[in-house]
């Protein structure tokens, strides 16, 4: 069976960034994969889904309500190994194009104060696993390593 493109990245190289993962056309469409890699794989430890759940609902939210882009998101959702998500969109994408929105997305988490949107148990199958304190400290430190200060490393997947 042939490998998935993401099983073909050598993971100990890997660093935190923003890349895009795939493009694939349906029909006319172009939809972009992005890989938001938020912590290196196999050196530092995974996420605990507390974090992982409460980034996820607030990053959906944040991005279906987006003005420029909240038409163009398909999915927003949590790598199965916990070192990040992805982001797929409708559209043509350059990894550095995405900067910008992950910025403003992440900047909204760590600032984040209330209730988490779709945190009750009429809205979600495990509404009790939400970490907020630990997913505005993961947006912080993304934001500080890696956003602020993004560069081609941290934009294009390793060799």
């Amino acid at each position: 069976m042939k490998p998935i493109a993401s099983f073909t990245i050598d993971h100990m190289k890997l660093l935190p960034g923003v890349y895009v993962s795939r493009k694939d056309k349906i029909g006319q469409e172009i939809l972009t994969t992005f890989d938001i890699r938020m912590t290196r794989p196999n050196f530092e430890p995974a996420m605990n889904t507390g974090e992982i759940h409460t980034i996820e609902h607030l990053a959906a939210t944040y991005l279906r309500n987006h003005k420029g882009y909240g038409d163009k998101v398909v999915y927003f959702g949590p790598m199965g190994c916990r070192t990040g998500f992805y982001l797929i969109l409708g559209g043509d994408y350059l990894s550095s194009e995405l900067v910008p929105l992950m910025t403003e997305m992440f900047e909204f988490i760590r600032d984040f104060e209330g209730d988490i949107p779709g945190a009750t148990a009429i809205n979600c199958g495990n509404y009790l696993d939400m970490d907020l304190k630990m997913a505005k400290l993961y947006s912080q430190k993304f934001l500080d390593d890696i956003l602020y200060k993004i560069d081609e490393e941290h934009l294009n997947y390793p060799v």
